[in-house]
């Protein structure tokens, strides 16, 4: 051979390191402490059928190159099937923010189940990167950041931090489709 000595141990040494890089790889894998569905399932949360659209639009949107997954506004429908409907105005007897904390609590499973749905892994979300919440309030009603904690709440507990943590934007509005009570959308960065 026309390999300097030194060089033609180092490839007799190429097999055991390869195995080596292999196991080590192995190891870092087999250390990821979280799969998302076994956290839901010991959290003992149950996700919906992932929802469909209400009307002309795709329920979520990837732009071609990117990793950057947009999903449309969703409602607050129970594992039943029951939309969550009125408005947050406590003092006029319409929902109160502890109702409206579990209507977006209800968007935000909604958004994690059509995340499974499109991903097939939860694993794969890499980012929630943000999460827009509407509610459906009077004028009055000035708590619609602590009705939005309800999805927050949810993400967080799923995803957990950093992957989970988000930048976030609540308003409110006069009405909503449907006469839904909530309605959230999301930005979501996924692995490649």
């Amino acid at each position: 051979s026309t390999l300097p000595a030194n060089m033609n141990a180092m490839i007799r040494q190429l097999p055991r390191l390869s195995a080596a890089s292999t196991k080590l790889s192995r190891c870092a894998f087999a250390s990821r402490s979280v799969h998302i569905e076994k956290k839901i399932e010991e959290l003992g949360i149950e996700l919906p059928a992932a929802p469909a659209p209400k009307a002309n639009y795709n329920i979520t949107c990837r732009v071609p190159d990117e990793n950057t997954l947009y999903v449309s506004g969703h409602l607050p429908i129970t594992a039943d099937g029951t939309l969550i409907t009125g408005a947050l105005n406590p003092e006029g007897g319409g929902l109160t923010v502890e109702e409206g904390y579990e209507a977006a609590r209800h968007c935000g499973l909604n958004i994690i189940a059509t995340l499974k749905n499109h991903l097939g892994d939860l694993d794969k979300v890499e980012q929630v990167i943000k999460v827009f919440g509407i509610v459906n309030s009077s004028t009055d009603f000035k708590h619609q950041h602590l009705v939005m904690d309800g999805c927050s709440d949810v993400i967080m507990e799923v995803f957990d931090k950093p992957v989970g943590y988000h930048a976030r934007s609540a308003i409110g509005v006069n009405t909503l489709p449907l006469d839904a009570s909530v309605e959230v959308e999301a930005i979501v960065k996924i692995k490649s």
